[in-house]
């Protein structure tokens, strides 16, 4: 299966071009472009106050006021030191660099800039592997509405991090494709026995959320990963964080896969049954030419 990557690959190439054609003395040109990225995330780079020399790249999250609850700002503090100023207008977090005095390691810089959705996610999950890490319980559930219908819970216990996607399956075969999905990952799990617990619950909530506001009904469906300090420790947290907030668009993105190719399938096997019913057709011989000497009295 195809993983999705989880830097933005436009703002990195844009990014870079613009530093390249600084560091060639070329004149800078004035930019202005949105860039949209899963789960209603938009991103924006511009000149601030039409300075050409000045790139601002921003990032706008529906759910960013959440994020902030569990620490955002400190990780991307870290992670984007003297790089962040006033977020522009309508967007959340803004990151600037100046054109004319570009670091050494900006390749470093621009990989980090890509990955600006990805850190805003990684203080929730740091927050509880810290949790787990640290033995303590009874923390409050985190709870992330990434998108308008669906949320995020995550929880820590002493021995493990769970965290369980709400997701919303609008066709019927979704729901179907989904199980099989999730068949596969307990497939994966007997595989390998570092692979993370998946749970997988169509209509009714997990126990665990029985108290809350989670949605119930058709089509509401839960995934629940169980994550255990093999999976949350400092050395391994970071590939952690880079998969698992991807998981909801990984796992539409392959349903909507799965079904473009059973449907090109489907419409092959089609124009095949089609091709054998034309060779199998009988011709009408009421239609057919009659000889010439059709109908004629025979020679005597």
């Amino acid at each position: 299966m195809i993983l999705l990557e989880s830097n933005n690959r436009i703002i990195e190439d844009t990014l870079t071009l613009k530093i390249k054609n600084a560091l060639a003395n070329l004149k800078p040109e004035g930019i202005s472009i949105t860039v949209a990225d899963f789960d209603g995330v938009l991103y924006k780079i511009s000149n601030p106050d039409n300075d050409k020399t000045k790139l601002n790249v921003s990032i706008s999250l529906k759910f960013y006021k959440e994020l902030e609850k569990h620490g955002s700002d400190k990780v991307l503090q870290r992670e984007y030191s003297g790089y962040l100023v006033k977020p522009d207008e309508g967007f959340d977090v803004t990151v600037q660099i100046d054109l004319t005095n570009v670091p050494s390691d900006w390749e470093v810089l621009v990989k980090r800039i890509g990955l600006l959705k990805r850190n805003c996610f990684a203080a929730v999950f740091e927050k509880y592997f810290d949790f787990q890490e640290a033995g303590e319980e009874g923390q409050a559930t985190a709870v992330v509405h990434y998108r308008d219908d669906e949320t995020m819970y995550v929880e820590a216990k002493a021995d493990r991090v769970t965290v369980i996607f709400s997701t919303i399956f609008k066709d019927a075969d979704d729901i179907i494709l989904g199980k099989v999905f999730m068949q596969e990952f307990k497939e994966g799990r007997k595989a390998s026995a570092t692979a993370p617990t998946v749970l997988f619950s169509n209509r009714e909530p997990p126990l665990g959320l029985k108290d809350t506001d989670a949605k119930t009904g058709d089509g509401v469906g839960y995934i629940t990963f169980v994550l255990f300090p093999r999976h949350t420790n400092r050395e391994t947290r970071d590939n952690t964080i880079d998969l698992i907030h991807l998981f909801r668009d990984y796992l539409h993105y392959h349903l909507k896969c799965s079904k473009a190719y059973i449907h090109s399938r489907m419409r092959a096997k089609t124009s095949e049954f089609l091709k054998v019913l034309n060779r199998a057709k009988i011709e009408d011989e009421s239609n057919k030419k009659k000889p010439s000497y059709m109908g004629k009295l025979p020679f005597i």
